[in-house]
């Protein structure tokens, strides 16, 4: 048995366990319920990819383990601990898929502000500086930052205090290929022996840096597994490109994309790299065949 922890952090008595803890639970906005009857257990530290098509409600889903939205039904713990009490929120780290970052503010000061806000202190802001490559952009104000920078610096935030869960909304939408795998390498890395639920609609994602999936299907849970449980089929890719376009020998043409079979989602950086070597610019990398689209049907 674990133990309970205070609004600090500290020991408070017995729990019923480490990691997140779903159970029956339905919630949703305004009375209106997304969720419905969601159970699951979660203790061994990994990245677990929530998938599931736009509607699915990934979102609800961490907003409600995280204690933003309240539970109609069920309930949610925290290392044992309630999620309606600050010590389990104390545990864990929310990223939304919207930054909510002012733009009026420079890099420096943004972080400076959290952390305030989450009790880090101005070591905290220099060593996630550092750990993001932000110093070079410190002095910025967000305004004038790239898509790809503006969500190194809303990481930079939830990485200002150390926690043992993260629950990240999908962290690279909108973002290109090649930042959005820079994105994952760094959430790889920062979140080694943790928890991250990792929400995407994004099949490619969930092959390269999950080793857990859970999907939802309007707003139940349709599958808990490991992603090497999964039945192996064809991994097709498709490639839009900015104009100018240049030849493509390989690839076969399916209305703007070009496609390729691959052996699996270890061959697109390899991929990526071939074509930029060619002088082409990606603008999109998609999944056009996959395993886990059959998850969504």
């Amino acid at each position: 048995m674990g133990a309970a922890l205070d609004a600090e952090g500290r020991s408070a008595g017995p729990s019923e366990g480490r990691g997140i803890d779903c159970r029956s639970v339905t919630s949703g906005y305004y009375g209106q319920r997304v969720l419905e009857g969601v159970s699951f257990r979660i203790e061994e530290p990994a990245i677990y990819i929530v998938l599931g098509p736009n509607g699915a409600g990934k979102t609800t889903l961490l907003r409600t383990l995280c204690g933003v939205l309240p539970t109609y039904e069920g309930a949610v713990r925290i290392d044992g601990i309630p999620i309606d009490q600050q010590a389990a929120r104390n545990r864990l780290h929310y990223l939304s898929h919207i930054d909510g970052i002012p733009d009026g503010l420079r890099v420096r000061e943004a972080l400076a502000f959290y952390a305030r806000v989450q009790r880090a202190t101005d070591a905290d802001v220099e060593r996630v500086l550092d750990l993001l490559e932000l110093r070079e952009l410190a002095d910025r104000f967000l305004v004038q930052l790239s898509a790809g920078q503006r969500k190194r610096v809303a990481i930079a935030r939830v990485f200002l205090r150390e926690r043992s869960i993260y629950l990240l909304d999908e962290p690279t939408s909108n973002l290109d290929p090649k930042v959005a795998r820079e994105i994952r390498t760094l959430i790889l890395k920062l979140s080694r022996e943790k928890i991250v639920l990792y929400s995407s609609h994004n099949l490619y994602e969930a092959r390269e840096i999950g080793r857990h999936v859970l999907v939802l299907k309007d707003g139940r849970l349709a599958l808990f597994d490991r992603i090497e449980n999964l039945r192996s089929a064809r991994f097709v890719v498709g490639i839009r490109l900015l104009e100018p376009a240049v030849p493509l020998p390989g690839f076969s043409r399916q209305g703007d994309y070009y496609l390729r079979e691959l052996g699996g989602p270890e061959e697109v950086p390899e991929l990526l790299r071939d074509l930029e070597a060619r002088g082409a610019r990606v603008r999109e990398l998609r999944e056009m065949e996959n395993p886990l689209e059959d998850l969504f049907t």
